[in-house]
């Protein structure tokens, strides 16, 4: 059996936006802004927060992920 040569690369999940710094004392909490990103079969939703939900193959359950997040 010959090995695999030709796999498809991902590319780096880059996508995401890299969480804020946390605020510094008697500032208000950031604002929850989330966003959904695709890495190969998965959909990985994400907040500004540093939040990130797990990768679902369903886009629909990474946006609502990123919804009960917010909710929260």
């Amino acid at each position: 059996m010959e090995p695999h040569t030709e796999a498809t690369l991902v590319p780096p999940l880059a996508a995401v936006p890299p969480p804020r710094e946390p605020p510094g004392p008697g500032l208000p909490p950031p604002d929850h802004d989330t966003s959904t990103s695709e890495r190969g079969s998965f959909s990985l939703a994400a907040c500004t927060c540093g939040w990130r939900g797990p990768a679902r193959r369903s886009r629909d359950l990474a946006r609502k992920d990123a919804t009960r997040h917010t909710s929260e």
